[in-house]
């Protein structure tokens, strides 16, 4: 069934079974931003369940939505922006890649603390919007979306947040930076 079919179920007598669905297609990437976002476990468990709450309140208000992930995104998004907005912080080097992880070897550790860190060096637009480029692998378009500007804009951001990676890794690991920050520029 289609994300689209699933959400229209939610305001009906099928909205549990549509609500689990949902939510288990996607709580690991909506958690993972959350998390990305805060740099804080228990800030992004907090978001991460009013994003959820804030998505079944619009189901019953007879929401319009064609992307249910972009719509997630966008909810937690302004979840995560409130949040901060209430206390105000700077995003640390926490667990960027816990959630999209697999036992990760020491050399992987090491690496992806330095990913962390090179992340943390970027202005917080531009890696919003890589991290969902790389890790939730969206599209411009969807960015734009998550984001509420322009194509344009996100590609931008993109470019120039992964050119600011490159650079940032090449000086630390003394060679070109992880071949995954060099795709999907286009």
């Amino acid at each position: 069934m289609s994300d689209s079919d699933l959400f229209s179920l939610l305001s009906g007598a099928e909205r549990e079974r549509a609500f689990s669905e949902i939510y288990g297609r996607y709580n690991r990437r909506v958690y993972a931003y959350c998390r990305t976002i805060l740099g804080d476990s228990v800030r992004a468990d907090d978001v991460f369940q009013e994003t959820f709450l804030s998505f079944l309140r619009s189901a019953e208000r007879g929401t319009a939505v064609d992307n249910v992930l972009a719509y997630l995104l966008r909810i937690a998004r302004n979840h995560c922006l409130n949040a901060k907005a209430r206390e105000r912080f700077v995003l640390d080097s926490e667990d960027v890649l816990d959630a999209l992880s697999v036992q990760p070897s020491v050399e992987t550790d090491e690496l992806h603390n330095v990913v962390r860190i090179a992340l943390d060096v970027l202005p917080e637009h531009h890696r919003e919007a890589v991290v969902l480029q790389m890790y939730d692998e969206m599209s411009y378009e969807e960015i734009g979306v998550v984001m509420d500007v322009p194509v344009s804009t996100v590609r931008n951001w993109v470019v120039r947040g992964k050119r600011r990676l490159r650079n940032v890794l090449s000086s630390y690991l003394g060679t070109d930076a992880p071949a995954s920050i060099h795709q999907r520029e286009e």
